[in-house]
């Protein structure tokens, strides 16, 4: 009697538990996960800089010391001024709170001259309050300083990394033979990973050097802050934008009106209208290899599990799970289709 072919429900639901159970798992240690992947994708965007050095026969030692530095700097860096600009933000929000009463009564006068409900203005104004807005800018700042300043295990991980880069590199080229498939979609990983975080950090500079220009120009406070704070919503994918243009364009109401507001908000989005829509896609064209959708759902699941820190690195996780799951598999060629929205045969 010939075996009974699995029914494929069952199959959809057994995967479907398990990775329900997966992402569960992930989120339990996600104070140890996090700083891992991050460690990994760090490690993965400084490679050329090892390969150069590799090329150049520089020692050994040089070739993990370089990078490790370079990404230490720059994690110290970060760091420095978010705690700062963080602190500085903490100070300024109680000062505002007059500036909030007055608009709250202009509004008022302004809706009860127009003939508008008051109970209707301050439902939507208190939905609007930026004191809220800000704190929770304020408290978004803190679990960002909180996993950046678990420098410790991140360091010792960067190291680690570094000393077993050329190890690995040598077990996956030998590997070539047995797994081709796996250790090719491990390299197309390495490959968009490093393109994707290499092209969205110049444009992502571009754009935040951009915003503190405007900012500092309408004299809106902490302009270093929210520069910092544009670069890092821009690995934040769908929503990034809006993510670091609501706290400035807040604090520019409160500091000088709606007229400073709408100047914010008007050079936010042609900014990033011109860096985002217009130039990145050029420069980045497919590297990343998801659809909207996918997109915006990674963004979700990645949040859940690891937090700010899954949020940011929302797309390198998703490309990691689709080398592991799809592109390993040569039969996953619908799969491949599915979440990058693409024809297979294109």
């Amino acid at each position: 009697m010939r075996d009974q072919p699995v029914p494929r429900a069952l199959i959809i639901l057994v995967g479907i538990a398990a990775a329900v159970v997966a992402l569960f798992g992930l989120r339990e240690v996600a104070s140890i996960a996090g700083p891992l992947v991050l460690a990994l994708v760090l490690v993965i965007a400084v490679a050329p800089v090892r390969g150069w050095l590799h090329a150049k026969h520089a020692p050994t030692w040089l070739q993990v010391a370089v990078p490790f530095l370079i990404v230490v700097l720059v994690l110290v860096a970060m760091v420095g001024i978010l705690t700062f600009s963080a602190a500085q933000l903490a100070s300024l929000l109680p000062a505002y709170t007059n500036q909030f009463e007055r608009l709250l009564a202009d509004a008022e006068h302004w809706a009860t001259t127009h003939g508008i409900s008051t109970s209707t203005l301050n439902k939507a104004l208190q939905a609007f309050d930026p004191g809220r807005i800000l704190g929770l800018v304020q408290s978004l700042l803190g679990s960002l300083i909180g996993v950046l300043s678990g420098l410790f295990l991140i360091v010792v991980l960067l190291l680690a990394m570094c000393l077993d880069a050329p190890i690995t590199t040598k077990i996956l080229t030998s590997g070539e033979g047995n797994k081709p498939q796996l250790v090719t979609a491990l390299d197309t990983f390495a490959h968009k990973t490093r393109r994707y975080l290499i092209v969205s950090t110049i444009f992502g500079l571009l754009s935040a050097i951009l915003d503190v220009i405007a900012l500092s120009l309408l004299d809106v406070p902490l302009p270093l802050l929210w520069g910092v704070l544009a670069l890092i919503a821009n690995y934040i994918p769908n929503i990034g934008f809006v993510i670091s243009l609501v706290p400035p364009a807040m604090l520019a109401l409160l500091s000088g009106g709606v007229r400073t507001m709408v100047l914010v908000i008007v050079a936010y989005t042609v900014i990033n209208v011109v860096t985002q829509s217009f130039i990145l896609p050029k420069f980045l064209g497919d590297a990343v290899g998801l659809s909207t959708t996918m997109t915006f759902l990674s963004l979700l699941v990645w949040t859940f599990v690891l937090g700010a820190l899954g949020a940011i690195l929302a797309i390198p996780l998703s490309l990691l799970t689709r080398a592991l799951l799809i592109d390993s598999d040569p039969s996953a060629k619908w799969a491949q289709a599915l979440v990058s929205g693409r024809h297979p045969n294109r």
